[in-house]
């Protein structure tokens, strides 16, 4: 069940974010993107709406879709997996957030996305706009290690937990983005599905790699961690 399921969100997913390109080359979503991306500025200047801490704050929580602080929790995800004995599972770790970050750039270099005009930035930016890279790596990196910390309990808690986590840190880096105005609110919709689609993927192809003995299985997980 679990696998159709996957398999469904996957079809979903591709299926979603090919309506939203077209819609983002037509045009079709510029008066949306105009209208949520002002919505979180203030006044003649566009400044951000909220006190200077507010501000802060979003600074710092966008920076945990960035590359560095990615790359920081995947070396350290994959050195506990390694040290712990599960070395075919912390390179396909690896390779699981390299591919991303490989299918990101792609995407970018595709559509060739200008970035918002409409107010100034908070933050260095630069590359194209769609899909926002920072909300696809967060998907990718955060979905991934949740489902691979779910996969290693039984207790449905906490496989809820681990899971609830993951979507809240990537939710909120994409939020980031908009507010911060570098990006438009569809460029991070199709950020979001384009990593989530990337790590169900990668989900369903250490499923199929356990099967064949080739990664750790579930049951060793289990009992290692």
């Amino acid at each position: 069940m679990a696998v159709l399921l996957a398999l469904a969100g996957v079809v979903a997913g591709v299926w979603g974010f090919a309506l939203l390109a077209d819609e983002v080359l037509e045009g079709g979503t510029q008066a949306f993107d105009q209208r949520l991306l002002l919505a979180f500025r203030t006044g003649p200047e566009h400044a951000p709406v909220g006190p200077p801490p507010v501000q802060e704050a979003a600074r710092d929580i966008t920076s945990l879709g960035g590359t560095a602080v990615l790359t920081i929790i995947t070396a350290i995800a994959a050195g506990f997996l390694a040290l712990d004995g599960k070395r075919h599972m912390a390179l396909f770790l690896c390779g699981s957030v390299l591919g991303g970050v490989a299918a990101g750039t792609i995407l970018k270099d595709v559509f060739q996305r200008p970035r918002p005009d409409l107010v100034p930035y908070s933050v260095y930016v630069s590359g194209a706009s769609f899909p926002s890279g920072h909300s696809m790596m967060s998907a990718v990196t955060y979905l991934t290690l949740g489902a691979l910390l779910a996969r290693s309990h039984e207790r449905k808690r906490l496989k809820a937990y681990f899971l609830l986590v993951a979507m809240s840190l990537t939710f909120a880096v994409g939020v980031t983005r908009v507010y911060l105005g570098v990006h438009w609110p569809t460029d991070v919709l199709a950020g979001w599905t384009a990593g989530s689609v990337w790590a169900l993927l990668c989900w369903l192809l250490a499923r199929w790699l356990q099967s064949r003995r080739t990664l750790e299985p579930e049951s060793e997980l289990k009992d290692n961690l």
